[in-house]
């Protein structure tokens, strides 16, 4: 969702490389006593999927306290993922009040808002809690809503049980803000195509529920799986914007009934699977020009192109002329646990 996300790398020949620095760290000896390590609990999760390995990968650190910014900072590059997200627990009744507070962090800054850290924080903490009560700890906190206390503000997320059996979360977005409109053959010379590529029906306009989107409408899929984009060029026009934003590409067109649209979000370092905070932008457009209904779920599939696929189930409220009660959801399947020591 920003473009300081980087592409997953491919290592090569890690067998030998790790074989390298086994002998080379038995000459060296130990670096410091193990006793004077801390120790960090970490989660990592797949959001906006209920199958392993697709979706958008998230690292959750379920207690942060005693980390400093920079090492959260140093850590969001270790684990070379979308986000990484630090969970600072406080009391149950400050948390009742407020919300469990959770930073948001991406390789190179820290984020106010992200939507499928978001979703994935909150599942890991519902999960949390969830094997407490199992374990015979008081359940004192609620495993149908969990609420996280961001840069942004309050963020709630309810969790259900889906017709297949799932649990889906859904998160409630803060209030959209209508920002400024793009013009549409200025965008299409930006993204290589005809301006008859994009649709004329709905404006290209910056949106934010938290983070600054604008919304481009492509007609066709074809046209929309097959872009190959000149950044530089993209970025000196975003960069000139005000406020500065992203694009997120969406068609109509889907070979899936099931499906209201498809979706892509490319920047300079990469492709992201799902960007929650864009879809919670999709969302008010939609519903403000008529795309979808008030209260209509739509479902979102992005990340098909870079094999991650993602489902995201948004929905929007209207009230006059304005739109709130943005939400958007989906699944999230826990795929690793693991310890950090610093």
């Amino acid at each position: 969702m920003r473009r300081s996300r980087r592409n997953f790398l491919q290592t090569i020949g890690a067998t030998g490389v790790a074989a390298a620095f086994v002998k080379a760290g038995s000459a060296t000896g130990n670096p410091g006593p193990k006793e004077n390590l801390r120790r960090f609990h970490t989660v990592q999760i797949d959001v906006f999927t209920s199958q392993r390995l697709q979706g958008n990968p998230l690292s959750v650190f379920t207690d942060a306290r005693g980390l400093t910014d920079s090492e959260m900072q140093d850590l969001a590059r270790e684990t070379n993922l979308q986000e990484t997200t630090f969970v600072f627990p406080r009391d149950p009744v400050t948390e009742r009040e407020h919300g469990v507070k959770v930073r948001i962090f991406v390789p190179d800054e820290e984020l106010p808002f992200a939507g499928h850290p978001t979703l994935g924080t909150a599942m890991v903490l519902r999960n949390l809690r969830l094997a407490r009560g199992k374990s015979g700890v008081p359940q004192q906190e609620s495993v149908a809503e969990v609420t996280l206390d961001l840069k942004v503000g309050k963020v709630p997320v309810y969790f259900r049980d889906d017709p297949s059996g799932n649990i889906f979360g859904e998160m409630h977005q803060v209030d959209p803000i209508f920002g400024p409109l793009h013009d549409r053959d200025t965008v299409a010379a930006l993204l290589d195509l005809k301006a008859s590529d994009i649709a004329t029906d709905w404006p290209i306009q910056t949106m934010s529920t938290g983070l600054p989107y604008a919304i481009v409408p492509i007609k066709q899929l074809s046209t929309l799986q097959s872009m190959r984009l000149d950044l530089r060029k993209v970025y000196e026009y975003l960069d000139r914007q005000e406020p500065k934003c992203e694009f997120y590409y969406v068609t109509r067109d889907t070979p899936d009934p099931k499906v209201g649209l498809r979706a892509r979000a490319i920047y300079p370092n990469g492709e992201d699977p799902a960007t929650g905070s864009a879809a919670g932008c999709t969302a008010a457009w939609m519903v403000r020009y008529g795309i979808a209904q008030p209260e209509q779920t739509v479902h979102i599939q992005q990340g098909v192109e870079i094999k991650r696929p993602s489902q995201i189930f948004v929905r929007a409220s209207r009230t006059g002329d304005k739109i709130t009660n943005v939400r958007v959801g989906g699944h999230a399947v826990e795929i690793m646990e693991s310890e950090v020591s610093l």
